[in-house]
């Protein structure tokens, strides 16, 4: 069984200004043909397809072009993240053909879903987690541990972690204070206000399906999990916004492996794979994490029949793998100059787990460079190869007047500025009513720009102050 991850695309993102219609769209050629060249049976996309709710026209027009095209080819299925809208990614979800699944609401999560291989055999399950909003979720879930699980969350469990005057409000007690005296209704219980809480009751439910789907098969099917989330160890970068909106925090690896502390964690199997999303750089967390550093990342091993990653299901030093594909594109400097490039993750599965995984580099349309040095440097002939990219310029040292010319010209693809004035020893100017304005402004100039105001800058700021007396008194 050969499986294609990927999310974070973001489409309808900008780069510092910059559309990026046409880098999406040179992405989506490149993983439909990677579905071709690779035979892939099924591509998970996990989370965050849009950079917003409400997406531009554009962004829409080309998912549901590059949806068509994959679904034409091998099976898809695709998860809301916390940027897009779960209600709109899923509207007639229910209606899709049966090459594209689309699992947007919570109440469905734990319906494992079979994916056959290349023979139309059952060669997989997948358990499609969409991102889970603490505030939303903590609400939804407890019924459903109740329905299918038994599961009764206690009353006031969640109240200590409850948002700041979200007690006695009528929204959360689902009563009314009209009149003054009407009596508000007893709040069904909540789970904690985390994302770990939330998560966990999820995997408790997926936990109970899996054993039901791996019940008396004669063969082990190999099991996958799409998850959103910030799992502890992984790491950000400076493009992951809202990252804690919501109550939204990290995810201890950990509860992969327990099925968030579910008594059946040993009794269904495990999982062999957490595809996830959320995090821009391509990384693995947990146990298994490692691998090479380069343009694609190569990790192969199998374990015995049943122990997915060499352990055992549920055991301390076993569970599944923990991988964030990565967004496809960069959007910011710090991702561009990662170790790693971006990628998309292609792994095969056998009844043992993960057999190999393996890291496809995403073709770049455009490079991005972060410069640095002094206006000297950077107008030599050591950045030359900087020309034709998208450009980040640290200035170190004087800032001279007009830089942002000068450097615009140097660097056509300019996209963003930051000088990084030498520190110099703190003073103080007093600032009164008998101090020269100046000599405060030329102290200021002085201090900013780490050098006294030439002749020429004196007399602007002279001409600037005798204007600004004279209005004052023209209007006296």
């Amino acid at each position: 069984m050969r499986i294609l991850h990927t999310s974070d695309w973001h489409l309808g993102r900008t780069f510092h200004g910059r559309l990026l219609g046409e880098d999406h769209a040179a992405f989506a050629d490149h993983l439909v043909d990677l579905v071709r060249t690779e035979s892939v049976d099924a591509v998970l996309v996990c989370g965050d397809v849009y950079d917003r709710a409400i997406p531009p026209n554009d962004a829409v027009a080309l998912l549901d072009e590059t949806l068509r095209r994959l679904s034409e080819r091998t099976r898809v299925v695709l998860t809301p993240g916390n940027h897009d809208s779960a209600r709109r990614l899923g509207f007639a979800a229910d209606l899709m053909r049966e090459g594209l699944v689309i699992r947007a609401r919570t109440a469905g999560l734990d319906r494992g879903i079979i994916l056959p291989d290349s023979q139309g055999r059952e060669a997989a399950v997948v358990h499609a987690l969409p991102y889970l909003d603490p505030d939303a979720a903590r609400e939804i879930l407890p019924p459903l541990l109740q329905e299918r699980l038994g599961e009764v969350v206690p009353a006031g469990r969640g109240a200590d972690q409850d948002a700041p005057g979200e007690q006695g409000h009528p929204a959360a007690t689902g009563g009314s204070r009209a009149g003054g005296g009407a009596e508000a209704a007893p709040r069904a219980p909540l789970l904690p206000r985390s994302h770990e809480a939330v998560v966990s009751a999820a995997l408790r439910l997926v936990a109970a399906d899996l054993r039901r789907v791996r019940r008396g098969r004669s063969r082990r099917l190999p099991s996958l999990l799409m998850a959103h989330a910030f799992v502890v160890g992984g790491r950000a970068s400076e493009s992951e916004r809202d990252i804690r909106v919501g109550g939204v925090d990290c995810v201890p690896s950990e509860i992969f492996t327990t099925m968030g502390g579910s008594p059946l964690a040993s009794q269904c199997g495990g999982l062999d794979y957490v595809a996830l999303g959320h995090l821009h750089r391509p990384q693995e967390v947990g146990p298994h994490r490692g691998g090479k550093r380069g343009e694609q990342d190569r990790c192969t091993g199998t374990g015995a029949p049943g122990a997915p990653g060499g352990g055992t299901p549920g055991a301390p030093g076993g569970g599944p793998r923990l991988v964030y594909c990565g967004s496809p594109l960069p959007f910011s400097f710090d991702e561009a100059e990662d170790a790693r490039p971006k990628s998309s993750v292609l792994l095969d599965l056998s009844a043992d787990g993960v057999t190999s995984l393996e890291r496809i580099a995403v073709p770049a349309r455009h490079r991005v460079r972060t410069v640095e040095g002094t206006m000297t440097e950077l107008l030599s002939g050591a950045f030359d190869d900087a020309r034709d990219a998208w450009v980040r310029v640290v200035l170190h040292g004087r800032r001279p007047p007009g830089v942002l010319a000068v450097l615009k010209d140097r660097f056509p693809g300019l996209l963003a500025f930051h000088h990084q004035a030498p520190c110099r020893p703190g003073r103080q100017v007093a600032v009164t009513a008998a101090a020269d304005p100046l000599r405060i402004a030329e102290d200021f100039l002085d201090d900013v720009g780490a050098h006294p105001p030439g002749d020429a800058e004196r007399a602007v700021l002279r001409q600037a102050y005798e204007s600004a007396l004279a209005a004052q008194r023209s209007e006296r």
